[in-house]
């Protein structure tokens, strides 16, 4: 039966690069992006390396949940339809804004990179299921380190500052995916974290040379975070998407789950404070109560 995986932000970076990695590795890829122009250039790149079967796009807005919603829909008919199982699900989505943003009333950092994997998650668990050994990867990120741990609200109290609430948004989704591979054991349904490292992309051009992105303290040594920064998103995409690959295809990850894949694609231990139960109740709660599983 054909392997299909669903790699969301898919139409450039890292991944668009863990696209063609999946789709060499034998899976028929569904790259997922607001830009159709974007998108007919990634399925053309995808087409071009051979694979086994062509690859398509699916155009949503990952910022609207309203819209992550409907590509979950879609999804979830084309499978039934077909009767090809679901085999991977890659949320790669990510963001950060220099300057604070909302989507639909909320902080918009949290909701692209929490609410808005966690919501396309829950929706398709059917589908995964039904398709099961299946997999889900989200991406998560070395920023973990320099969140706020508190998620009473989706806002800490304080001033705004991008990477430090990236942090955080990737804090809760990383207390997600350790959460949900308990919630799924059993179930034939894997549940993994990827962290890419750091890499050239989209996001990081130009947001990380913005000292508005880091607390007041950090400004002080901005040279040097500046630096640190270049260093740490200075690698090609190609490589940052070895651990999501690792993570949908590696044999050897076969029945486990709740596994972080570090940068050099080999598990490493998870952020402690994502396997704080205090953090992993909080979190659920602000998801349900701010992406309900159903529209209000």
């Amino acid at each position: 039966m054909m392997k299909t995986a669903v790699v969301t932000a898919g139409t450039g970076g890292i991944g668009l690069e863990t696209a063609l990695g999946l789709a060499v590795a034998g899976f028929a890829v569904t790259v997922v992006g607001r830009d159709a122009e974007r998108g007919a250039g990634a399925v053309e790149r995808i087409n071009a390396a051979g694979p086994a079967h062509p690859a398509r796009f699916l155009s949503a807005d990952l910022g609207s949940l309203d819209q992550v919603r409907a590509l979950a829909r879609t999804i979830a008919a084309d499978h039934a339809a077909s009767g090809e199982p679901l085999t991977v699900l890659v949320n790669n989505v990510g963001a950060m804004f220099a300057e604070r943003q909302t989507r639909d009333g909320v902080e918009a950092s949290f909701v692209v990179n929490h609410l808005s994997p966690y919501l396309l998650t829950e929706l398709l668990l059917p589908t995964l299921t039904a398709g099961a050994p299946s997999r889900i990867v989200n991406v998560t990120s070395g920023a973990v380190a320099v969140a706020k741990r508190g998620f009473d609200a989706v806002e800490p109290p304080g001033g705004y500052y991008g990477f430090h609430w990236y942090g955080r948004a990737k804090l809760a989704n990383l207390a997600y995916t350790l959460d949900l591979a308990g919630r799924l054991e059993g179930t034939g349904v894997s549940v993994f974290a990827a962290d890419p490292g750091g890499a050239a992309t989209g996001m990081t051009d130009g947001t990380m040379n913005d000292p508005k992105i880091v607390s007041p303290t950090l400004r002080l040594l901005w040279p040097l975070v500046r630096r640190t920064f270049e260093r740490s998103t200075s690698g090609p995409a190609s490589a940052a998407a070895r651990s999501s690959i690792t993570a949908a295809t590696d044999e050897t990850l076969t029945g486990r789950t709740g596994i972080v894949i570090g940068a050099q694609a080999r598990p490493v231990a998870p952020h402690r404070a994502a396997a704080d139960p205090r953090v992993v109740d909080a979190v659920r709660r602000l998801s349900a109560r701010h992406a309900p599983l159903a529209p209000s």
